[in-house]
């Protein structure tokens, strides 16, 4: 069992009480009782992501007693875009923002966070559930940069997108099917970066909330990039024309 894994009511319950971040709780399908009860309470008003499996699930886990129950306890600390963005402005900084909509591989979201690190980003957002979790692994592929840029984790990705473009920041999606080439638009003003995953790309949920989208040509025969290196394309864009600027 990994060490961030505990499991049992009790030994839950007191983590949530304590205020530890919690990535998720796997649920034993058809789980009842009391305690039961008042773990999925505390779990949904912490907005904590969970999902029901069955036992068999569980018992991969661990052999211990854990009652129908485990979470798993995030490597990380998360914190609020609401929060960053206007510590951003008041810093007197350009706000550089990305958000990952569903990226699942661990070492992905750990070598984007390494190149956002490089690029001087200043958050990364997550989808609240559908994402990977940021576990030891993903730890080690950002080579610490998930302990240096903050990370924020919000459940309505629409409601921050607004949230930034009321706030003044032009929101961008990496769209293949985009019309305009990222090397031609301009990123010297306050940006937020959208990348989605590699098979779905961006949701249209969120691609129709952007301001402007584009696209990193291809002339090989192959039809995507990694998502990791295609967001470090975009990234130091950024930083070219800003440095530059």
């Amino acid at each position: 069992m990994q060490e961030n894994t505990i499991y049992g009511f009790r030994p839950i319950l007191e983590a949530i009480e304590s205020n530890k971040t919690i990535d998720k709780v796997l649920i034993q399908k058809g789980l009842q009782g009391d305690l039961f009860k008042d773990l999925f309470i505390k779990v949904r008003h912490h907005k904590i992501p969970f999902q029901y499996v069955p036992v068999e699930k569980l018992n991969k886990i661990t052999r211990g007693n854990h009652q129908g129950v485990i979470a798993f306890l995030s490597e990380i600390e998360y914190q609020s875009i609401y929060d960053i963005v206007p510590a951003v402005f008041e810093a007197g900084r350009t706000p550089f923002i990305v958000i990952l909509d569903k990226i699942t591989d661990v070492r992905n979201i750990g070598a984007i966070a390494r190149s956002a690190e490089c690029a001087g980003v200043d958050a990364i957002v997550l989808p609240l559930k559908g994402g990977a979790q940021l576990n030891e692994d993903a730890v080690k592929s950002s080579c610490g940069a998930l302990f240096k840029v903050p990370v924020c984790r919000h459940s309505n990705l629409v409601e921050v997108i607004n949230f930034l473009k009321d706030s003044g920041i032009e929101v961008i999606g990496v769209y293949e099917r985009a019309e305009k080439n990222y090397f031609n638009k301009d990123f010297t003003q306050p940006v937020c970066i959208i990348m989605g995953n590699e098979y779905e790309g961006i949701a249209w949920d969120y691609l129709r909330e952007c301001n402007d989208s584009i696209k990193i040509p291809m002339v090989g025969t192959i039809e995507s990039l990694n998502v990791s290196v295609a967001t470090g394309i975009v990234l130091f864009e950024v930083v070219k024309q800003r440095i530059s600027d």
